[in-house]
């Protein structure tokens, strides 16, 4: 895969850091020469370009990245990139960081934004998840399909411990993903038992609702199981009574 990142501060490195180790390929773009610090990721391409010209994206061969990320510290500078890469070049898929929460709302389709990537949303959730026990955490929200994903982690009181997944009645729209266990990731089955500490990764789509899902948490709601057939077995027919000679 190849990716275009804007922004070589110290996130956009560590992104591409983590891209070469799995084998892609990596332009990084940055204006400033300050940030040419070609020495601490020598396998990626560096670009000293302004990313919001069309020339320089032209440059990176942006047309043949399979994703673009904007990483730079500039909300602006991230959504023009998106926005260019999408609309003028055609790139399949673009991820925008975040950097001020109150920006959030226009990091969405109509600039060009695939993903967006909200490190102070990522940092409460993570927060959030430490201290809840038992209380639902979103983690993550797909700005295209609305789309969310949640983690619980269960107490040792929930109404879910010894229960089967198979037999936990998950709300409409609503599907159990992993199950995290002692850093275990287990992909869930139906014969699977729920034990206190799972940590329960759920994505929950648009028209899921989160009540539901606390509710669920809340009582253990189960699947009636279907009854054993207790049906008593046909009496095996008796020994033919021979007629009597004569």
């Amino acid at each position: 895969m190849r990716v275009v990142v804007a922004g070589a501060g110290s996130v956009g490195r560590s992104i591409a850091r983590e891209l070469l180790a799995h084998d892609h390929e990596v332009v990084l773009v940055d204006k400033s020469p300050a940030a040419m610090r070609v020495a601490q990721v020598p396998d990626a391409d560096w670009l000293l370009a302004d990313a919001c010209e069309l020339s320089s994206l032209a440059s990176a061969d942006v047309e043949s990245a399979d994703v673009v990320v904007g990483a730079t510290g500039d909300d602006k500078v991230n959504l023009v990139f998106s926005l260019l890469c999408k609309t003028e070049f055609g790139v399949p898929r673009t991820v925008a960081r975040v950097n001020n929460p109150k920006n959030e709302w226009m990091f969405d389709e109509s600039w060009g934004v695939d993903v967006a990537v909200s490190t102070p949303r990522i940092m409460t959730a993570m927060v959030e998840e430490a201290v809840a026990v038992g209380d639902l955490v979103r983690i993550f929200t797909f700005h295209q399909s609305g789309a969310d994903i949640l983690e619980v982690t269960l107490p040792e009181d929930s109404p879910l411990v010894g229960t089967r997944v198979g037999a936990v009645a998950w709300p409409h729209d609503t599907v159990l993903a992993c199950i995290v266990r002692s850093t275990a990731p287990i992909a869930p089955s139906v014969d699977d038992t729920l034990e206190a500490g799972d940590e329960l990764l759920l994505v929950t789509g648009r028209e899921a609702e989160e009540s539901e899902l606390q509710a669920l948490l809340a009582q253990g709601g189960r699947r009636q199981e279907p009854l054993a057939d207790v049906t008593a077995p046909p009496t095996p027919p008796s020994e033919p009574v021979e007629a009597p000679e004569g």
